[in-house]
């Protein structure tokens, strides 16, 4: 972890940086993408283990307290089952596994192609595992034995399935339900699942759904939930949802991306048809923003589902098809662009000056990555479908492909 990276982490309000243990969330440690040190080059000498999963799902694996955690969807029964599942980190054996939701012939059916029935990542808090299939159904369970504590649904109709991962604040369960009409944030009571709020989106466009992740942030000595819709970007108070700010973005729709946060500025995206990137500055925003607070924007190779890398005053931005910029944090300037072959859709990490970024098709690549330029250091191929995002823990890098999950260590 570099210095920049350790002053980040007192920006993200109660993220901070987890022990080498963890990896509590959608892209770890205040969910920007962060890793520890870990493998850069590796043979089948280096894998630990590669475990078959029966589950299905392209949510990306959390870890806590030894346990590695996964959703999936088993069919069983004649049923389809959501379900959430913990593996020993050190073998990769079965822990525990929970049937959360059956859902119906209907629900299975609201999704795109291209998405699954688990896509949105788990986030865990003191022993207790939170866990979202959008408006399929929502759920806590107990991180020791998978029991659950709470199991409610937030209905809502959806446009190509689900994809929101949740985050905590304070005591609330947070994540978007940006679905056919009535789009809106919503905010579950964390120990009960029950609604506190529910903050609709401001902006007027065709296409109402989206399915970004929130990010927490906090700005003058307030604390904020930045959350992309449809049409706009919204900062939202916690303690009863009301709209703080918003920069509009006329007609950007499905929005993927979760927002990253460098030296006071936010940068997302506006999602499809055609992506932008969007620089907005913080510092104590009020209302409609767009004019004051919109610093810059970049409209070439900016992806429409993979997030943002921060670092060291830079982004680094890998669009779906492989296209890999550097943009300075400031100015918008594109310092370089490289090529990386593949179609993406998993978010990169970023561990000790390298990107690790996997293809829809499973190809891994590692880049060796600063402000100056890339280079791909080493790539290797999973020989599966690869949706899930790469993360680190204890050295290790853990990878979910459609089948198999994996620790590749050298141990």
């Amino acid at each position: 972890m570099n210095i920049a990276q350790i002053c980040f982490a007192g920006f993200i309000l109660g993220a901070g940086f987890s022990q080498a243990n963890e990896w509590l969330e959608f892209r770890g440690p205040g969910g920007q993408g962060f890793g520890g040190k870990t493998v850069k080059k590796w043979t089948n000498k280096e894998i630990a283990w590669k475990i078959p999963i029966a589950p299905k799902g392209w949510s990306s694996p959390i870890v806590s307290k030894g346990k590695i955690i996964l959703t999936g969807a088993l069919e069983k029964g004649g049923k389809t089952h959501l379900m959430v599942l913990a593996l020993d980190e050190k073998t990769g054996a079965d822990v525990w596994q929970t049937s959360l939701f059956t859902p119906t012939e209907k629900e299975l059916l609201a999704r795109h192609s291209k998405n699954g029935l688990a896509s949105a990542t788990p986030v865990i808090r003191d022993g207790v595992v939170y866990v979202h299939f959008g408006h399929m159904g929502t759920a806590a369970v107990k991180l020791d034995d998978g029991k659950a504590i709470w199991k409610e649904r937030y209905s809502y109709e959806p446009v190509h399935g689900g994809g929101s991962s949740p985050i905590l604040v304070g005591d609330l369960m947070v994540f978007s339900a940006d679905g056919k009409s009535d789009p809106v944030l919503v905010a579950l009571d964390a120990k009960t699942g029950k609604l506190v709020w529910k903050a609709p989106r401001t902006s007027s466009v065709k296409r109402t759904f989206s399915f970004a992740t929130p990010t927490l942030v906090k700005d003058a000595g307030r604390d904020l939930i930045i959350s992309p819709a449809s049409g706009m970007v919204g900062a939202y108070d916690p303690k009863d949802g009301k709209e703080v700010w918003k920069v509009s973005n006329k007609e950007g729709w499905s929005l993927v991306s979760k927002p990253v946060v460098m030296d006071g500025m936010v940068y997302t995206s506006t999602g499809f048809a055609k992506a932008n990137l969007l620089a907005i500055k913080l510092n104590g925003a009020k209302g409609e923003v767009t004019d004051s607070n919109l610093k810059w924007t970049a409209k070439k190779g900016i992806p429409n589902t993979p997030s943002f890398i921060a670092s060291d005053g830079v982004l680094y931005v890998l669009d779906d098809t492989g296209s890999l910029t550097c943009f300075d944090g400031k100015s918008g300037d594109s310092k370089w662009r490289e090529k990386l072959p593949g179609n993406f859709s998993s978010s990169p990490m970023l561990s000790d000056g390298a990107l690790y970024c996997v293809t829809e098709d499973g190809v891994c690549y590692v880049v060796e990555v600063s402000p100056k330029g890339g280079k791909i250091i080493f790539q290797t191929d999973l020989e599966e479908k690869t949706f899930a995002s790469p993360v680190v823990v204890n050295g290790a890098l853990i990878l979910r492909s459609e089948n198999h999950l994996y620790k590749i260590s050298g141990e």
